[in-house]
């Protein structure tokens, strides 16, 4: 039963990270209609930048977020503003070729200045804190990471549904030619849609940066499980994202368990497979 227990809670933890991760790509795909192949990076970016303030400015992670999600707002808006929106309206390959050359330009990038080697925040607030509930053991920097990550998908959808600009932005995404006569601009409209993307991994890697290593491939598993879990929920449905994030914390914390951790991913995507087999939109597509 302890087993079972821990299992549950690691897969529920993970599930709200990704998420939160999945967010952002969520909003950029069911928005824009773009594919952003540097989404991973980007959070890699983000934990880098969180590093770099707690060993040269001594700032918690716990605090520190807010920096990095600022600076992955404004990173994001200007890739779009002199990358992306450059390859819109052109061949259909091209914002895909776009976001696939600035992901390897910021890998690279960060290979150079700082080298493939894993580094580590230690000393942190929350660092080797532990809560004990039931009979699983609970990392405090997990558990702060996913309970911060449902709170922020709540401001998102909240803003989403119930505000001016969230509207605006769901009329974009419905009938981009329609937003336009109606007085909308679209073209702000996408660019705070790709900054919002890069807040969610600016906000998730300030925070994982607590308790996971950073090196230039930090990102790239978490991408991977960002485009199942878009693809999974439903392209720009935070629900969707949220519900199917669980499912595949679960899918993954359970078959790495019971099973053996080298085939955790084979269930996600097989579960991935089953669901787009019979539901091609995803579980909430918009």
């Amino acid at each position: 039963m302890s087993n079972f227990v821990q299992v549950l809670v690691d897969g529920l933890l993970n599930g709200a990270v990704y998420a939160l991760v999945a967010a952002g790509l969520s909003l950029i795909w069911g928005v824009m209609d773009v594919i952003n192949f540097a989404h991973g990076e980007f959070l890699m970016v983000a934990m880098y930048a969180c590093y770099w303030l707690g060993v040269l400015l001594g700032l918690d992670p716990l605090y520190s977020w807010v920096f990095t999600g600022a600076f992955l707002f404004l990173l994001s808006a200007a890739c779009y503003k002199f990358i992306v929106r450059r390859s819109l309206g052109k061949a259909a390959m091209a914002p895909l070729l776009a976001t696939f050359g600035l992901s390897i330009f910021l890998k690279n990038f960060c290979l150079n200045r700082f080298t493939p080697n894993f580094r580590l925040l230690s000393g942190t607030i929350m660092d080797g804190k532990v809560i004990r509930f039931l009979d699983a053991s609970i990392p405090v920097p997990q558990l702060v990471t996913a309970l911060f990550s449902l709170l922020m998908l709540g401001v998102l959808y909240y803003i989403i549904k119930k505000t001016r600009i969230g509207w605006a932005i769901q009329a974009t995404a419905m009938d981009r030619e329609a937003a336009e006569l109606m007085g909308i601009d679209t073209e702000w409209i996408f660019t705070l849609v790709f900054g919002l993307g890069g807040l969610c991994v600016g906000i998730a890697g300030g925070f994982m940066t607590s308790y996971l290593a950073v090196f230039p491939e930090a990102g790239a598993l978490f991408s991977l499980i960002a485009f199942v879990v878009v693809a999974l929920g439903g392209f720009g449905s935070i629900p969707g994202a949220l519900l199917a994030a669980i499912l595949i914390g679960l899918v993954e914390s359970f078959a790495g368990f019971y099973i053996a951790p080298v085939v955790k991913y084979v269930a996600v995507f097989s579960l991935y497979l089953i669901v787009i087999l019979i539901r091609p939109k995803g579980l909430f597509g918009w």
